[in-house]
């Protein structure tokens, strides 16, 4: 079996592959403090909670936008499956080229994403990520990763509007039933919720003008399920893409690969 993880700045997502099916995921909040040990445990207490033998991993990749997590997981799966993982870095093979002004500075995550995104829906693409930063990801007819965009995270945006703003107070991010609200939930909830409907359909609309010909656009990440329902420019929903395209990686640089 395979071990994929995604460090990401909020949570930590973990994917257990059998050959290509995805027998088990798990969201963990990422906290860069916590030791190896303590991460190693907390892996082998979820395979049990799940019925699921720890000793069957044989591969482990790891992608991480937390610096310093990179090197505390790689610990991880060696102290405790006695395996190399692979580290998504600059230099492995992706099958895919990185046409940007400095790849180096390419996110890994970012990187999965399209490469699974070119291999399940070829291109041209668009690829939406909502996590702590919302990323698009733009993939040519070709395969090539060209660029994007980067905007604040829904959850970023809400806190530094609650952080800043003595009056208002957090509110529970939903759909309200209206974009006009009649107090000061129901008003924060509408612009906060739709105004980001807004920034992504914008930003997409945008991006589709500077492509050659229309391109599909797939939604990842956290809060994909609950903002795709209505953003109209996203096609379909795929919540697993970041692993998918780990396990990918990792195929791609087996030593037995073409």
């Amino acid at each position: 079996m395979l071990l994929a993880v995604d460090v990401g700045n909020t949570n930590i997502t973990l994917g257990l592959f059998e050959d290509e099916e995805l027998r088990a995921t798990w969201r963990l909040t990422t906290h860069p403090l916590r030791t190896a040990d303590e991460y190693g445990v907390l892996l082998r207490q979820l395979f049990e909670a799940r019925g699921l033998d720890a000793t069957a991993v044989m591969h482990a990749v790891v992608c991480s936008v937390v610096p310093p997590l990179e090197e505390v997981f790689e610990e991880v799966v060696q102290r405790y499956w006695r395996i190399k993982p692979l580290i998504v870095a600059t230099g492995i093979k992706t099958g895919v080229r990185i046409r940007v002004d400095n790849p180096r500075e390419v996110g890994a995550d970012r990187v999965a994403n399209t490469v699974a995104g070119f291999r399940l829906y070829g291109g041209p693409l668009i690829v939406v990520d909502f996590g702590t930063a919302t990323t698009f990801d733009v993939i040519t007819q070709e395969g090539d990763y060209i660029g994007g965009a980067i905007a604040p995270g829904l959850g970023i945006a809400a806190d530094a509007l609650f952080t800043h703003a003595a009056k208002l107070f957090r509110v529970e991010i939903v759909r309200p039933r209206q974009a006009i609200g009649h107090n000061t939930v129901s008003t924060l909830q509408s612009g906060l919720f739709y105004g980001y409907v807004g920034l992504v359909e914008g930003l997409i609309k945008r991006l589709q003008a500077e492509m050659e010909g229309p391109a599909k656009v797939v939604a990842t990440g956290g809060l994909a399920d609950s903002l795709a329902r209505e953003i109209t420019a996203i096609d379909l929903v795929n919540p697993d893409l970041t692993l998918i395209g780990l396990r990918l990686l990792h195929e791609l640089n087996q030593p037995d690969s073409a």
